[in-house]
């Protein structure tokens, strides 16, 4: 049964891949499920034994728990399952399953795109060119490019370690900071590892890909911005409470650091934010994560993870509830 905003549907399952979910279940794919007390569902709910659940899925509390009482397994065609499942799910030992490695891709891939155009100054360039219309002399350009650059990447989570990898065939020096990596680990994902503080006093670019969890809240603040060299690119794909939104703010007004930003606090940004016309941030609305066609990637792993389960076989990307303590 699924149980989301139907508008993702479509993209989420196209016409293989629904097919592929009806033949290995028992599947209406007219009946999406938007609240779990709709009488209009509730039969259906009563029988079903595996959800695909989504963006708009609401909460799996324990009264929708009991309106399914024949649950065995919530397949999530998304990211972070946070949100959508509590301890009465955990309770019950309901198998959780995510799409969270096909949604970490795109992440990387658009993080990797920013990295590269932040090391040719490429935003700066574009602001300038808008208003000059003649290309910059030698002497603004003697600090730009990608030869050594030092990329900074803060959390060895699935983004976190597929950037590591795109970053490799690059002539970057890279560095991480994760408190549950060795540094021998590092070592083998082409990182040195460095305490936070460390890493944003060595790093040209860093990049946040740290989960949002209570331990990681604000844990960019004022004095740890400070940190970052002058003229330093913070880009931020993971989550804005990470950052202290107000001295991120000071810092990009006065001009000291540059800002990439795909994700804020508040999200979106109110219209009166100065960061909206500032020409050393780029702000974009949340589109790094699984867009358009990529979404068939999370569908996939969803029929590929029902097909296991048909099977008999244990899911590939199971959620377990001592892992919520420190991933997204």
């Amino acid at each position: 049964m699924f149980a989301m905003d139907p508008v993702h549907l479509p993209l989420l399952f196209p016409p293989p891949l629904m097919a592929r979910l009806r033949k290995a279940s028992d599947l209406d794919p007219a009946l999406v499920v938007r609240d779990f007390a709709d009488p209009a569902s509730a039969a259906a709910l009563a029988e079903a034994e595996v959800l695909i659940t989504g963006w708009g899925c609401p909460h799996l509390d324990a009264d929708a728990l009991a309106a399914a009482p024949r649950l065995r397994a919530v397949l999530h065609a998304a990211g972070s399952v946070r949100s959508l499942v509590g301890d009465a799910l955990w309770k019950q030992g309901i198998t959780v399953s995510s799409a969270v490695t096909a949604n970490a891709l795109p992440v990387a891939e658009y993080t990797l795109a920013m990295i590269l155009l932040a090391g040719k100054d490429t935003f700066i360039h574009r602001e300038r060119f808008r208003t000059t219309h003649a290309y910059p002399p030698p002497a603004e350009t003697a600090r730009t490019g990608n030869v050594g650059r030092r990329i900074g990447v803060i959390g060895a989570s699935r983004v976190g370690r597929r950037l590591l990898e795109l970053l490799q065939p690059f002539d970057f020096t890279v560095l991480l900071h994760d408190p549950y990596v060795s540094p021998a680990e590092a070592a083998e994902l082409g990182a040195e590892l460095l305490s936070l503080e460390d890493l944003l006093r060595h790093s040209d670019i860093v990049s946040l890909h740290a989960p949002d969890i209570p331990e990681t809240y604000r844990m960019l603040d004022g004095d740890r911005l400070a940190l970052i060299r002058d003229g330093g690119v913070l880009i931020n794909t993971s989550r804005g409470a990470l950052v202290d939104p107000d001295a991120l703010t000071d810092e990009l007004v006065s001009g000291r650091l540059h800002a990439i930003l795909d994700v804020t606090e508040p999200e979106p940004l109110p219209a009166g934010s100065p960061l909206y016309h500032l020409p050393n941030v780029l702000l974009t609305p949340h589109i790094a994560g699984s867009l358009g066609n990529e979404l068939e990637r999370l569908g996939r792993i969803v029929v590929e993870e029902l097909e296991r389960l048909v099977a008999g076989l244990p899911p590939v990307h199971e959620v377990r509830h001592a892992d919520l303590a420190r991933v997204a």
